[in-house]
């Protein structure tokens, strides 16, 4: 898969997919996520009106701002977004983009669409969590965030609300972990600490 490589930006990308109602699912993912890892946080889920029950929440369990999307909105570490419900969601030079919904009607494709633009047009690492929801949304751009050497992570099906999202991901067989809320936290710094290391060890070698 072709893949854009740029010097900026290149710091990860982590998306939590979904489709669910449950606000405390996400509240229990921040809570254990450190706010200085360098990653930018991006939740996309597509039921209505989640993404304005988000921005309520969301800011009393982390100390990163919280961001409704706007379109060409420039994307910055250390920051948690809230993907616009009912509009495509992409990322080009970058900023974000939003488009119309490319699939009106049946179950949406949005968690799909972005973690594809991610694979073409993001270099740094991508850490894709498929969290809680309705029908299979995601799925479908696992292999190529596999391909271009990001981390796949599926929650617990027992600890999801709602299990159909997760389940078919696994399914898959593109699945690298399947964890609780506090585990994909610990995963995402873990990965978020490695390409910090890599950077610092990169930088030294260039030095000498």
């Amino acid at each position: 898969m072709s893949r854009l490589h740029t010097a900026e930006p290149d710091f990860p990308i982590v998306c939590v997919g979904g489709a669910s109602a449950d606000v405390e699912a996400y509240v229990g993912l921040l809570r254990h996520l450190r706010a200085d890892l360098d990653v930018a946080v991006v939740i996309v889920n597509h039921l209505s009106p989640v993404d304005d029950l988000l921005l309520e929440a969301l800011p009393g369990c982390t100390s990163m701002p919280v961001l409704l999307i706007t379109d060409r909105m420039p994307v910055r570490p250390n920051c948690v977004y809230i993907g616009h419900q009912e509009r495509d969601l992409h990322v080009l030079n970058g900023e974000f983009r939003l488009r119309p919904i490319s699939k009106p009607t049946g179950w949406p494709n949005v968690i799909t669409v972005f973690l594809e633009s991610l694979t073409r047009n993001w270099a740094g690492k991508l850490i894709a969590v498929i969290y809680s929801g309705y029908d299979g949304d995601g799925t479908a751009a696992l292999r190529g965030i596999k391909e271009v050497g990001g981390v796949t992570i599926a929650r617990r099906v027992e600890t999801a609300g709602q299990p159909d999202m997760p389940l078919t991901a696994i399914a898959s067989g593109y699945i690298d972990y399947i964890l609780t809320a506090e585990q994909i936290a610990l995963e995402i710094e873990r990965v978020a600490l490695e390409v910090r290391a890599g950077r610092r060890a990169h930088k030294r070698q260039s030095a000498g």
